[in-house]
């Protein structure tokens, strides 16, 4: 049996379906050696996963997925190895969290403009120690019965562009990685299918130190011409399922989308030597 390894994976401590504990054993049953927690915006749920781990043979890479924005373009950037007394990235979740609740308040406050008797205090009562989010505000909807189940939450009042959306705040793709820079960390881009071409070279041009190739969204043209663009800029390779669970397609995820080994023998690698390490900047196209 090969190494299996997971460097995408989402808990319930963002919006996941599940908790640390029980992403790793679920881990430690698909037979697992390395998986990466990469939460929204918060990285609350490594210290529980880290500890539950202790009684399994699965190693839990610390990560973070943080939510940026290029125009209307919404860019997603994966951390690797961050430090998490880093005063930079505690600062950054923490105003980040903030923000995060005064959305949901504004959410429940258009809820409650068009007729649904929902509180903030519920939607809380949901979110729990996890950073609140639309699902967290969609369940606590389905639960007290202004929703059928969590589609038509999002599909009637929470999607974009829907009666209740609320936008939220974002760094830029630039912040992002400079704030996983200073934490020790690595910056990924996440799932490159989701944006533009152009914009995926403006980030390899900002300092990124690689690319998500193993995803979901990705078939096998589009990991062929990651791998290369990462190849000729000298780019790092990550990948992993993206996995959230709570829908049968993505539960089946689990275990399917593996990162080869040498990739990750390759992150480690230009983490101990990062200092040592002066990526291309300026390219021609």
């Amino acid at each position: 049996m090969g190494v299996k390894i997971d460097l995408h994976i989402h808990t319930n401590f963002s919006d996941g379906a599940h908790s640390p504990e029980e992403i790793v054993r679920l881990a430690y049953l698909k037979n697992f050696k390395t998986i990466a927690i990469t939460d929204h915006d918060t990285i609350d749920a490594i210290p529980r996963a880290r500890e539950y781990a202790r009684k399994f043979d699965v190693e839990i890479l610390a990560g973070v997925e943080l939510s940026t924005q290029i125009g209307e373009n919404e860019i997603h950037i994966l951390g690797y190895f961050p430090n998490a007394e880093s005063a930079t990235l505690k600062e950054h979740l923490a105003v980040f969290k903030h923000e995060r609740v005064q959305r949901a308040i504004r959410i429940v406050q258009k809820l409650n403009k068009l007729g649904l008797d929902l509180s903030v205090e519920e939607v809380m009562n949901e979110a729990g120690n996890s950073v609140v989010g639309r699902p967290h505000i969609a369940k606590a909807m389905v639960k007290k019965g202004l929703a059928k189940n969590f589609y038509e939450a999002f599909e009637k009042y929470l999607k974009d562009e829907a009666p209740a959306y609320e936008s939220k705040s974002y760094l830029s793709p630039t912040e992002a990685i400079r704030i996983i820079k200073n934490s020790g960390g690595l910056s990924f881009i996440a799932h490159p299918a989701n944006m533009k071409e152009k914009i995926l070279y403006e980030l390899i041009d900002a300092g990124i130190d690689g690319i998500e190739i193993i995803h979901p969204s990705h078939n096998n043209a589009l990991k062929k011409f990651y791998e290369n663009v990462a190849n000729r800029f000298s780019l790092l390779k990550s990948g992993g399922s993206d996995f959230h669970g709570g829908i049968g397609t993505d539960e089946n995820n689990f275990g399917k989308f593996l990162l080869p080994p040498q990739y990750y023998e390759e992150i480690k690698t230009r983490l101990e030597g990062t200092e040592n390490f002066s990526p291309p900047s300026k390219f021609k196209k």
